[in-house]
């Protein structure tokens, strides 16, 4: 009781009274236990030794020498943690000690206030972070659920049909031509662009003309030429004369429908050097370059009508030249980082670049006179791509996971927002059927519709589909096998069948 009562008193004698008296206590106490565990171990070690005389008379396949050994070895172990435990204790009555000292100077309230403040303020930040999680995991969850209430009355069915392997490093583009012969181009790190039969999957003519990477393909409208552009700062148009090979029967593969498909395995298959195709004619020579970036040129495509072409480089700008001449028209200026994609509308005089600065602009070269520029702000990443569709709408994909779909006469926020778990790369939209094909960096393509809405994944496992990141999309709306192809770094092109049912296309 006058241990109590001097503890209740505000000055410091009494705190440190009590202070004494408590260590003494914990002395004692400590001191107390050791001799008990002493004792015991005393009395375990002397266990030890009774069981291995034990182990003497009985039948044992470890020698006794062995056994010796491991009855040490034990002992050891056992002292080790003795030790930590007496440390333990020492602790314990140090920490002890100086919660008293703080007592005595008044300052235990001030102190366990912020004990628990920060207490609280860790658990109300994990407790934060947990409904965070759930709120995540739930929506996620839900999404699942109402996609697959979307697709159970009738499910798209994505079939794989061809792949065409020659190159000898990864593709970056793939684009099919407008006029016959069908025929579909891609564009390789691996400087050479290659033309390709869609049925056979044989290579038809390969391009040599660029010193560098080969970053885009993209046809003319009406007639057999290619534009290429490069990471040697030039875009080439070259022409082609292909005769289509005899078309081979396709297997008769059954495929589930798309979203059905697993992915069994993420492992890489083991890379092989592959031979490039043996009787494939080659150019060499391009009838027109187009010279005047001081970069990389990353994309380029044809202006309606064939006469004109745009670039797109890493000097930050945009160029428009003549195609007969050569002749640099205009430059396109006012991205403040390098440019990803250009692309042109179908039927109208209009332009879309996209940047690394996050935004996509509108160039409107319909008026001679006036060369609007309009800027689409609504990603928070690399603008990969922006394409045009056959209305009023541009759909852009980025690198912040998602793709959005824009109306022209509405610029000020979009009409559609698609959100992923991996970036987008080059985006195309089927015209015919106005379906959006993603290809993304963790080796999957996703379909979507205009409105958002998820229709199918293509098929991706360790026997088929891409094992590297999937680089561009192109459709094909002429031929009746393959129309849609996919590019990626694992040095494939891949032709598909989407098999879209009408039920689906309406929702």
């Amino acid at each position: 009781m006058p241990v109590e009562s001097g503890s209740g008193g505000v000055g410091g004698g009494g705190g440190g009274g009590t202070g004494a008296v408590r260590q003494a206590k914990q002395k004692r106490k400590s001191h107390s236990l050791s001799i008990r565990r002493t004792n015991s171990t005393e009395q375990e070690r002397a266990g030890f030794l009774q069981r291995d005389m034990q182990l003497d008379t009985q039948d044992s396949k470890l020698p006794l020498s062995l056994r010796s050994n491991l009855v040490d070895l034990f002992s050891q172990i056992e002292r080790e943690f003795e030790n930590l435990y007496i440390e333990n204790l020492e602790l314990r009555r140090e920490i002890d000690t100086l919660n008293e000292r703080l007592a005595a100077d008044g300052q235990t309230v001030e102190g366990a206030d912020l004990t628990k403040g920060a207490l609280k303020t860790k658990t109300s930040h994990s407790t934060s972070q947990l409904s965070q999680k759930l709120k995540t995991t739930y929506k996620a969850s839900t999404s699942k659920i109402v996609s697959s209430f979307k697709a159970t009355t009738s499910r798209a069915v994505c079939q794989l049909l061809r792949e065409y392997v020659g190159h000898r490093d990864g593709i970056w583009d793939l684009s099919v031509t407008r006029t016959q012969p069908t025929v579909l181009g891609t564009a390789s790190a691996d400087h050479t662009a290659m033309l390709w039969s869609i049925d056979t999957g044989k290579c038809l003519l390969k391009y040599l003309g660029h010193q560098g990477s080969v970053n885009s393909i993209k046809f003319h409208p009406t007639e057999q030429m290619a534009l290429t552009a490069s990471g040697d700062q030039t875009a080439h148009v070259w022409r082609f004369l292909v005769q289509l090979p005899t078309p081979q029967p396709v297997a008769d593969v059954t495929q589930p429908p798309c979203e059905d498909d697993v992915d069994f395995s993420d492992k890489d298959e083991a890379e092989t050097e592959l031979d490039g195709p043996n009787e494939c004619p080659s150019v060499r020579i391009a009838s027109t370059t187009l010279r005047s970036h001081q970069g990389v040129v990353i994309a380029a495509d044809w202006l309606v009508g064939g006469k004109q072409v745009v670039t797109a480089s890493w000097d930050r700008a945009a160029n428009l030249y003549d195609v007969e001449t050569s002749e640099l028209v205009h430059s396109l200026t006012g991205h403040d980082q390098e440019l990803t994609h250009c692309c042109t509308h179908p039927t109208q005089r209009l332009v879309v670049t996209s940047s690394r600065d996050t935004t996509f602009r509108l160039w409107d070269f319909r008026d001679p006179s006036i060369h609007s520029v309009n800027v689409f702000q609504g990603h928070t990443d690399t603008v990969t791509s922006a394409v045009f569709t056959v209305g009023d709408n541009v759909v852009s994909g980025s690198d912040d996971r998602t793709v959005k779909v824009w109306d022209l006469k509405n610029m000020r926020s979009p009409i559609a927002t698609i959100r992923t778990d991996s970036a987008v790369n080059r985006i195309s939209v089927s015209m015919s059927q106005r379906i959006i094909a993603l290809p993304h960096d963790n080796r999957q393509v996703r379909l979507f519709d205009m409105s958002g809405v998820r229709l199918a994944r293509l098929p991706r496992s360790n026997r088929q589909g891409h094992r590297r990141m999937v680089c561009c999309s192109a459709w094909s709306e002429d031929n009746a096998s393959c129309n849609l192809f996919t590019c990626g770094f694992d040095r494939q092109a891949i032709g598909w069948n989407i098999n879209i049912p009408a039920l689906l296309q309406e929702k």
